[in-house]
């Protein structure tokens, strides 16, 4: 089986323009995440709309592809990414482009979901530890997963899944092992060519999980299990933390 991992990359942003390409510890955040990823996988591409980012990537070695502006989900800009690529592969990995730090250990945990032929598409959960509060697994921006005894995803959700009926709320994350969703993506081939196909779902508009479109129209998400957690890039602020995290390191 043969894995292509795919890096969509917008020069847009709302809440950070220009993120892919602003420096962290000396290098273009794109470029931290596009190391990562080859470190795992021998065929790795950024799908990106803007040509500055396109340059910044060849620019360091990597392979870059144009894709058009008006993909309104970062999964339709890699179906259109994979049909411009010529080489054909079995399964294409869905890597956030602001996720400088993501691990060698997530990429082969997702792989190995496709180890299972029934998996049509694939994900990773982090298990809340006694280490997160009540808050953390309350935040409507940390969806929530479970799933069911073979490891596949029965429901996605911003609230708190499962409710604990006869306790209180505080006590909740002591008496069950709830799942993080960490928003890193596998599909099949011929999979991925159908969901980009489907209209959104009444759930997917309701949580704003675009997940929930693939769930209610019966694809099968299987679930792999990382205690990595690492730090995204959405804000200026969180490449401030991400920058000290980096100084840190270094210094031990």
């Amino acid at each position: 089986m043969n894995f292509v991992g795919i890096i969509p990359a917008r020069y847009s942003s709302t809440r950070f323009p220009g993120k892919p390409l602003a420096i962290l510890g000396g290098k273009p955040v794109i470029q931290h995440v596009y190391e990562k990823v080859s470190k795992v996988l021998d065929d790795v591409y950024v799908a990106t709309d803007d040509e500055r980012i396109k340059d910044a990537v060849e620019s360091f070695g990597g392979n870059a592809i144009m894709t058009s502006p008006n993909h309104k989900s970062g999964t339709d800009r890699i179906e259109e990414a994979v049909n411009i690529i010529e080489k054909k592969f079995d399964v294409i990995i869905n890597i956030q482009g602001d996720e400088p730090f993501i691990h060698k250990t997530q990429i082969e945990t997702i792989c190995r979901c496709f180890d299972d032929p029934e998996t049509m598409i694939a994900t990773l959960g982090r298990p809340f530890t006694e280490k997160d509060s009540i808050n953390d697994l309350e935040n409507p921006n940390s969806p929530k997963l479970i799933c069911d005894n073979n490891g596949f995803a029965m429901y996605f959700s911003r609230n708190i899944i499962p409710y604990i009926r006869g306790e209180e709320k505080s006590n909740w994350i002591n008496k069950f092992t709830y799942l993080k969703h960490i928003g890193l993506y596998a599909y099949r081939a011929n999979v991925l060519s159908e969901i980009t196909k489907l209209p959104q779902s009444s759930l997917e508009l309701a949580e704003s999980l675009e997940q929930l479109r693939w769930l209610q129209n019966g694809y099968r998400i299987k679930v792999g299990i990382t205690h990595v957690e690492t730090i995204g890039i959405d804000t200026p602020e969180d490449l401030k933390r991400a920058e000290e995290f980096i100084t840190q390191h270094d210094r031990q």
